[in-house]
């Protein structure tokens, strides 16, 4: 079994975040302005010494220490609302007011894919929690959805359920451990989604990137569930190519992966998220016969458009095309996972 990274994080520090301006672009129930000590009317926070943002009331100021390094929470001078610092790195953004507000470009896309299932609960496995912003989604979207986050650093998940006053179980279970170990630890077919979002220090371990890997993801998840991965990569987006290829390898169904074109196009380094749906025992198609293929998906095609930075599906020809040199991974050629980082 592999060794477990010192530290992994959910949300690369190449994740950029975006203001959501319009309505419709917002969760579907707008945020509740506060008016209290720390508030000026209209809900914008108050500046505290030499300008600075002020905290939320009762979350810390300053460094806080984990199990594998320190949390620092920044504040939006516009909104009820903070980034997560693992590290130093932005992990989460975590609006108190509105839970269905995500800002990391990665995450709306990764939204909008989940969109396309059937109305109603879901059952979600995130590999790499931070801050639960995710997490915080489906619970708003999708009210009685039963959640697993799992992240290596124990203190870490303490400090955000409190802070965050995240959903208790089975709403919300949070499981410090390695992803990969706390993942063979889960019920066959249980999940509806599963999502990676683990990285040490900036790129996924390598032992959860594997032609192995994916097949206790497929296990992981009902026939026709989604898997989704955050990857960040830089030209020429060899990461990105590569698991692409092992997903093929891996005998998922209608693979795509989803950016914004100039990312695609290679032309600077950022986060892509690459989705597929598990494949049936033998590898032939989803189980979910009626399920559009995301890559011919108009509605799917049209959310990403309208995102603040719109985003482009690959799927098909063109996906075979980018993926093409590129060799799957596997666990006998994965580097045992090491560095440091938080998930």
């Amino acid at each position: 079994m592999f060794e477990p990274v010192n530290r992994c994080h959910t949300g690369a520090v190449s994740a950029r975040r975006t203001r959501r301006t319009r309505q419709d672009q917002r969760s579907s129930e707008p945020p509740t302005p506060g008016h209290d000590e720390g508030t000026e009317p209209g809900g914008r926070r108050r500046r505290g010494a030499r300008g600075t943002p002020a905290l939320p009331a009762g979350l810390p100021t300053g460094p806080v220490p984990t199990t594998t390094g320190v949390v620092e929470l920044e504040p939006d001078p516009d909104r009820n609302a903070v980034t997560v610092l693992v590290n130093g790195a932005p992990s989460s953004y975590v609006d108190l007011d509105d839970p269905g507000l995500l800002t990391f470009e990665y995450m709306q896309e990764m939204a909008a894919v989940v969109e396309t299932l059937p109305a109603g609960p879901l059952r979600v496995v995130h590999l790499g929690a931070a801050g639960c912003s995710l997490a915080r989604w489906v619970e708003h979207e999708r009210p009685g959805s039963e959640q697993v986050a799992v992240d290596l650093d124990a203190r870490l998940l303490e400090l955000v359920r409190t802070w965050f006053a995240l959903p208790r179980a089975p709403r919300l279970r949070l499981r410090p451990g390695d992803a990969r170990a706390v993942l063979g630890t889960l019920r066959d077919g249980w999940a509806d989604v599963v999502v990676r979002d683990v990285f040490a220090p900036d790129t996924t371990p390598a032992h959860l990137t594997t032609v192995e890997f994916l097949a206790d993801v497929w296990r992981v998840l009902r026939p026709g569930g989604l898997y989704l991965a955050n990857c960040a990569d830089r030209p020429p987006l060899p990461l990105a190519r590569a698991e692409a290829a092992t997903l093929a390898a891996a005998g998922a169904d209608d693979v795509v992966v989803v950016s914004e074109p100039a990312l695609l196009r290679g032309r600077r380094y950022g986060n892509l998220v690459l989705a597929a749906r598990r494949p049936r025992d033998g590898g032939a198609a989803a189980g979910d016969d009626t399920a559009v293929p995301l890559a011919d998906d108009a509605v799917l095609a049209r959310r990403l458009r309208s995102l603040p930075v719109p985003a482009h599906v690959l799927g098909g020809a063109e996906l075979a095309s980018f993926r093409a040199a590129a060799r799957p991974t596997r666990d006998d050629a994965a580097p045992s996972p090491g560095g440091r980082g938080v998930e």
